[in-house]
């Protein structure tokens, strides 16, 4: 069974606040959260499928053009 995290427990791993978590759902961005009463839980394969989108988006060092 997967594990689920709260919101402060998901900010906590991307090193960011609470209420940048809440944002991040309330513009779509990041991880999907799913709403249990009155929280919002996250499920670590969740998770893992942000990383790896995010991963995926970044520009790798080859793609960078060096003095433009």
């Amino acid at each position: 069974m997967d594990r689920y995290l709260t919101t402060a427990e998901v900010a906590e791993r991307y090193r960011t606040a609470d209420s940048t978590v809440r944002y991040w759902r309330h513009i779509g961005y990041g991880p999907k959260g799913v709403r249990i009463g009155r929280r919002v839980l996250y499920s670590e394969a969740e998770l893992t499928l942000f990383e790896q989108r995010l991963a995926h988006q970044s520009p790798s060092r080859d793609d960078w053009t060096l003095g433009a």
